[in-house]
């Protein structure tokens, strides 16, 4: 950027003007030349090394498991001193892992102290020692593990400490519960801690209803195998055959063949309903309905909620009725303090937090309000305590709790805790921390920018060893392992110090890795890191010329890619904009574009003016509703005309009900990502969120033009 260019970007963001500039004026001009600047790549290594195709055909040795050809590579690397030796070594050990000995590996470990590859091996050491039952020295390596991010690796220390006559139960069951796929290490650890009385049929009963509620029947007959081979038995009928094992069982007060508990019969009922209830809800809750299940209360409510969830997943109308009756189940008329009602729902019904979240959505959506807000709060407070210091919980926390505010002095202490659950979330760049701000009248701000970083910090993140891996990583080709790397090496780090990181990876045109490095800081923020704007001229080109705002467009591309252009998915979307060739073929067809050379969809200029087409067509086809065509850019339209059919609710509930992880997240970023680039174009604009918003989402209006089925 030229000193008369700054010059006039510096006078241009103080000076104060009563109009607003156009997009495509000063200030785009001051937003391109930025990020010119930004985009200038630093130097890579002086010259390439002719080992780096080496690095590239070890990869591809590790992966075929060919030993020879890693071995071959192992030594060739080690010779000529290439940067990435550990990463060779590492494939190389790692395919023999089963057949070396500890000394083999401590010397690896010696090697590379402090590394990414040595806990990497570590963490593939442990998960062997524990294969051979080789517990001591599984207890020995274990505190040395720095990630600690293997359930498995967790579990087989547990049990070496459970040997060892140490208290974990509450730790091995908390790692039990959280296993998604069957593993050797927690599936020992249950059967050592079930043999010790340490695990009560209670705690096997909630893993066996917490793995159907994953989809995961397998760790259900895994865990009612542990309470013997008759209980295994019913239990896999139960699970493989629910309608037949229902017939047969409803109305039994014996329970099980060969069995004489009565709770035995009834979970063994409650896991068959559950499978039902995934293939046919409407013959679930008729049978929940009847008397014929004999379930005690608690279980009863257990398996309305999990009902409720069912159907909060297809958007019905009844999911929050169903939650209200196991409400009502659980705590009976009886009236008691919200925090006994929470106490209560969390140790009784012991519902997931993904249970209770969707009956958040589920009452939020199609709840009248004198009922709505009192189950929200309910339901919050039931949530753990980690998950309701979630954004989104603590914000609509805030709402339940204000709206339920009457008048005198216990009104007044309601609307102060409703304004001090808004502030403590208000000063975020998220979705909830955008409307908390605004719901309390304040005129959201980009944070001030941080002092620049110096030479000296900039030249530590350069001399980085961990970060000059991950770089050179990225540079073969090798992007999976330049992410492990490069986020094992910004552990522990500073504010400053993951700037400097962040500004590094910008200065090599990153971006993906400057962004995600950028979010972890907490107390020092960067938007210009956070949010940055390469091709901006392109990008402000494509978005005017198809009539969108450009905010939305860079807010859209920073959610798909990261602005990668060289970025393609695992289903074939490819480029900035992340268009599906199929989708490509038709927009072009549309616009009249020469499509003779599909390849060309990884060009940028190419593949912005195919996105931004598509996206305005959507947005066009939906109202204008910038939620609706955000999820339909990411999971088609489709499924957003269908998702607004209902009760006409704000946008914040409609986008909190898209029963898509991956989508619900997409939306509401994308949003926040238009507020705050809206203000980075034009400084004269705060990043206000609710006018992306809009009035509300609903059905489609009777007098609107039919919805253009086409699109794809």
């Amino acid at each position: 950027m030229t000193r008369l260019n700054l010059l006039f970007c510096a006078w241009r963001s103080v000076r104060r003007r009563a109009s607003k500039l156009a997009l495509t004026g000063p200030g785009v001009l001051c937003a391109a030349l930025a990020a010119s600047a930004l985009a200038l790549p630093v130097a890579s290594r002086a010259q390439p090394s002719p080992l780096d195709s080496t690095v590239v055909e070890a990869r591809d040795a590790a992966r075929k498991h060919d030993r020879n050809r890693l071995a071959a590579a192992r030594a060739a690397l080690q010779a000529g001193n290439h940067p990435l030796t550990p990463w060779v070594e590492y494939w190389d050990l790692s395919n023999r892992l089963a057949e070396v000995q500890t000394a083999e590996v401590e010397a690896f470990y010696a090697r590379w102290p402090g590394s990414y590859v040595e806990d990497r091996l570590r963490n593939d050491w442990l998960l062997e020692l524990g294969r051979r039952r080789d517990w001591p020295a599984l207890a020995r390596d274990y505190p040395r593990f720095r990630m600690n991010d293997d359930r498995e690796v967790s579990c087989w220390w547990l049990f070496t400490e459970h040997l060892a006559g140490r208290d974990v139960r509450d730790a091995a069951r908390t790692a039990w519960w959280a296993q998604k796929e069957l593993d050797d290490g927690c599936n020992l650890l249950a059967t050592a801690m079930v043999d010790a009385k340490r695990f009560t049929p209670d705690d096997v009963w909630r893993k066996a209803r917490l793995s159907l509620e994953a989809q995961r029947p397998g760790a259900a007959k895994a865990a009612v195998g542990l309470l013997g081979n008759a209980a295994a038995r019913e239990a896999a009928e139960a699970i493989d055959n629910p309608a037949r094992y229902l017939r047969r069982s409803s109305g039994s007060s014996s329970g099980p063949t060969g069995a004489s508990s009565a709770r035995l019969a009834q979970e063994l009922r409650g896991l068959a309903l559950m499978r039902l209830a995934a293939s046919d809800l409407d013959a679930a809750t008729t049978l929940l309905n009847g008397d014929t299940l004999g379930l005690d209360p608690v279980l009863a409510a257990w398996h309305w909620a999990y009902a409720g969830r069912q159907a909060a997943f297809k958007l019905s109308p009844e999911a929050a009725l169903y939650y209200q009756r196991a409400l009502a189940l659980l705590h009976g008329a009886e009236p008691r303090s919200a925090n006994r009602r929470a106490e209560e729902l969390r140790s009784a019904a012991a519902w997931s937090d993904d249970t209770l979240a969707w009956g958040v959505r589920a009452t939020l959506r199609n709840s009248p309000p004198a009922q709505r807000w009192p189950q929200v709060q309910r339901l919050i407070e039931a949530l753990s305590p980690t998950e309701q210091r979630e954004p989104a919980w603590t914000y609509w926390k805030a709402r339940a709790v204000q709206a339920q505010a009457g008048e005198g002095p216990v009104g007044e202490a309601q609307r102060s805790e409703a304004r001090r659950l808004l502030d403590s979330i208000a000063t975020g760049l998220n979705f909830y921390a955008s409307l908390a701000s605004e719901d309390l009248g304040r005129v959201p701000s980009l944070p001030a920018a941080p002092v620049p970083l110096t030479a000296p910090e900039r030249d530590a993140a350069k001399a980085n060893a961990g970060l000059a891996r991950a770089l050179l990583l990225v540079d073969l080709g090798l992007r999976d392992e330049a992410r492990r790397e490069w986020n094992f090496s910004l552990r522990g780090m500073t504010d400053r110090e993951l700037l400097a990181a962040a500004r590094l990876a910008c200065d090599r045109s990153d971006w993906q890795l400057c962004i995600n490095t950028a979010e972890r800081s907490r107390s020092e923020i960067d938007t210009t890191l956070r949010y940055p704007m390469p091709f901006a001229t392109d990008i402000t080109q494509a978005a005017s010329a198809a009539g969108l705002e450009p905010a939305l467009v860079f807010g859209l591309i920073r959610q798909e890619t990261r602005f990668m252009p060289q970025l393609k998915s695992s289903v074939g979307a490819a480029g900035l904009m992340q268009v599906m060739p199929a989708t490509a073929k038709w927009v072009a067809k549309k616009i009249g574009m020469d499509w003779r050379n599909p390849e060309m969809i990884s060009d940028p200029q190419v593949n912005l003016k195919l996105g931004t087409s598509y996206l305005k067509l959507v947005l066009d086809d939906l109202g204008g509703s910038q939620a609706m065509a955000a999820a339909a850019y990411n999971a088609g339209p489709g499924r957003p005309r269908r998702w607004r059919e209902g009760p006409t609710v704000e946008t914040a509930i409609w986008a909190e009900n898209i029963p898509f992880n991956e989508t619900r997240d997409y939306v509401k970023k994308v949003l926040s990502n238009a507020a705050i680039y809206s203000a980075l174009i034009d400084s004269q604009k705060a990043p206000v969120l609710r006018p992306r918003l809009g009035a509300g989402i609903g059905p489609r209006d009777a007098g609107a033009a039919a919805s253009n089925t086409e699109l794809p």
